[in-house]
């Protein structure tokens, strides 16, 4: 009896977190087909490939906290995979304990050019994203002007294309009431981005699997965020290392265009660190959670 009481605790637990996974797009996500079930494979820290269906999972903070801000969360992984734990699940739940809404994005992405997951696919997600928190901003209490995107790595080239881009239109998207919310964000957080396509400076992995084998100068230029920085991108904060394997100069670029925007940024560049910490950066880097919880209290309060 005890045995089967367990089964069904164990049962009904696999159920209450599989439920937390909602999905992006009412029916089909659009620019791709949906590859076969069970083609998404997880690996080690939660990383995802392949992905099938386009996902959000969200971490509510306590009602006594709540700021009313939302911050939609691209996980890394060169646009091969999605990085969840450290650089999404992680976050989500800081940002929680701090009052604000985290919403971690499963988005499509494969080292596998079959799956046809270039772009515009992310970046479809991405968008689709932040127009739902919006439209479920009543339910979720949020302000709806104090939705944020977070990206880190490749994660944070996709969060610098909503904070850039936002006024680009596409014929895929469903142009259902979800669609007709602004997916501009309020603030962008950019974490050891990839920035730009540029060669020299680029993440090479990040643009072969974004933009194919040989990309037209046209999309390397289109596709490049520190070039598409406008008076109308939102404040910025930003955190990178100088030996970074993604070049600092891709955050120090786009911080450059900020100013010549007059948007507002606040940039961090550490002497050491490398690349994929999240959190748990070390030495001196280990300070950078406390930066942006100074930063992020200015700009929701």
């Amino acid at each position: 009896m005890l045995f089967q009481r367990t089964l069904l605790a164990l049962f009904a637990l696999t159920s209450i977190a599989a439920a937390q996974w909602k999905d992006l797009w009412p029916t089909e996500a659009p620019g791709a087909p949906r590859p076969p079930a069970g083609t998404e494979k997880v690996g080690d820290g939660g990383r995802t490939t392949d992905v099938e269906v386009p996902q959000y999972m969200l971490y509510l903070p306590d009602k006594e906290k709540a700021t009313g801000a939302a911050v939609v969360i691209f996980p890394g992984g060169g646009y091969t995979f999605d990085a969840m734990n450290h650089e999404g699940h992680e976050y989500a739940k800081w940002l929680a304990e701090r009052g604000i809404l985290g919403m971690v994005v499963k988005y499509r992405v494969s080292g596998q050019d079959a799956l046809h997951y270039g772009y515009p696919v992310p970046f479809l997600d991405a968008r689709r994203a932040i127009r739902t928190v919006r439209e479920n901003a009543a339910a979720w209490h949020i302000d709806p002007k104090k939705v944020g995107v977070m990206g880190s790595s490749a994660g944070g080239h996709l969060a610098s294309l909503c904070a850039t881009r936002f006024g680009d239109t596409f014929d895929q998207e469903t142009k259902d009431p979800i669609d007709q919310q602004s997916c501009r964000p309020d603030f962008a957080i950019l974490i050891y981005p990839v920035i730009t396509m540029e060669n020299g400076l680029t993440h090479s992995g990040s643009r072969r699997r974004l933009l194919g084998e040989n990309p037209s100068d046209e999309m390397i230029e289109k596709l490049s965020t520190e070039k598409a920085v406008t008076k109308d991108t939102p404040p910025v904060f930003l955190l990178t290392t100088a030996d970074d394997g993604v070049d600092c100069r891709n955050s120090l670029n786009f911080a450059s265009a900020c100013k010549a925007n007059h948007v507002p940024v606040s940039l961090h560049l550490f002497e050491t660190g490398g690349h994929g910490y999240g959190l748990h950066g070390k030495g001196d880097l280990a300070e950078w959670p406390s930066l942006l919880d100074t930063w992020i209290r200015r700009i929701v309060k």
